[in-house]
């Protein structure tokens, strides 16, 4: 039988949706399947596709004829696309142009946006649903979704992120450090600075924080269009907080972070949050969209926008070294109970599987 031939579509690619598909072409290929990757050229640069031993078509994130016409010469032998979200499912939907080859789409969040935006979003987000062959939800909150939205077959594919190099290689006082937080506890959160994100919330918590004795240091790992006000925010209010921008060494950051907090208004599967359970750090997230199921007890929740129930959560478990170990012990639990990246290509390459057997039994007469 020939070599089963996968695309896979990127349209802007996060972070998270981005290393999942670098990890799952490298299983992929190890597994003898053939792998394309479709997407603009910097992810390319940032992601290593191409090391990862798949081919690389480099396609913008527009719908206009040009790139439309690049994605479909990448398709043109697939026997299966893969794409991943929903503005790449539409994408992938149009180059196809209705060719019997099966489209699989994975959610890694929901549309966000508000007004005529949020509402041309979930419009789209339904397109995608009825165009896939299966939707592969993050979190069972997507997989209803996507039912909801017309999909005619919507399962569950709890992706895994990259497993963190081991805190045991990491100089704790020399991060804490350089990030002026010896003398006092120091407080990580990590994530683009956009406003799902919830860092405005943040902010808020650490106005409070402010007058504690010593004040903890707070330090957002992050990039996006929410900088410049954040910083306001923080300059006006004399804040206890530092964006120091994207960063290579997240890892190092939560491993010397007495806490790592998730303020986020909405989540699926955060790769903060596995990140953070991963190294033992202890975690305060917010309560919302895919954060409790994947955290399970391994974390302390709070409400989306409750400033106070945040304040007193951190406060509660900076004061309690105890609390935070055993916090931590049952985030690393929570963390060894979920799916493995070998475990991810095992459960993609069995849907593949599933919708070729046409095919594959085509080929071997």
């Amino acid at each position: 039988m020939s070599q089963l031939r996968t695309v896979h579509v990127l349209g802007g690619g996060s972070a998270g949706s981005s290393a999942h598909v670098s990890s799952l072409a490298a299983g992929l290929v190890a597994r003898g399947v053939h792998v394309t990757v479709c997407a603009p050229a910097e992810l390319d640069r940032a992601h290593d596709f191409s090391g990862a031993g798949a081919c690389f078509a480099p396609v913008p994130r527009r719908s206009d004829p040009v790139a439309l016409a690049a994605l479909r010469s990448a398709c043109a032998a697939a026997d299966v696309v893969h794409a991943h979200g929903p503005h790449a499912a539409l994408r992938a939907a149009l180059a196809l142009g209705g060719r019997r080859v099966p489209l699989v789409v994975t959610w890694h969040a929901r549309a966000d946006g508000e007004g005529a935006r949020g509402g041309f979003l979930r419009l789209m987000e339904r397109r995608a649903a009825r165009a896939a062959a299966v939707v592969l939800g993050t979190t069972s909150e997507l997989v209803d979704r996507a039912r909801l939205g017309g999909a005619r077959d919507a399962r569950l594919a709890p992706v895994c992120a990259p497993v963190p190099r081991p805190p045991g290689t990491v100089e704790v006082d020399k991060v804490r450090a350089e990030l002026g937080a010896l003398d006092r506890p120091l407080i990580v959160s990590c994530g683009s600075l956009v406003p799902h994100h919830g860092y405005d919330l943040l902010l808020d918590a650490a106005q409070v924080w402010r007058d504690r004795d010593p004040a903890p240091l707070v330090i957002v790992a992050g990039e996006g269009r929410h900088r410049a006000g954040l910083q306001r925010r923080i300059r006006d209010g004399e804040l206890p907080v530092r964006l120091v921008g994207d960063r290579d060494d997240i890892d190092d950051l939560l491993v010397a972070a007495d806490l790592a907090v998730l303020p986020s208004r909405w989540e699926a599967r955060s790769v903060a949050v596995q990140r953070a359970l991963r190294l033992g750090v202890p975690l305060v997230a917010t309560a919302v969209g895919g954060v409790p199921e994947l955290v399970g007890d391994g974390a302390e929740l709070v409400p989306y926008g409750d400033a106070e129930a945040l304040v007193r959560a951190v406060a509660g478990l900076l004061g309690d070294p105890g609390r935070r170990e055993r916090l931590a012990a049952a985030g690393l639990a929570q963390a060894a109970s979920w799916p493995t990246e070998d475990d991810t290509v095992a459960q993609t390459l069995s849907i593949y599987d599933e919708l070729t057997q046409p095919l594959a039994t085509s080929r071997t007469r």
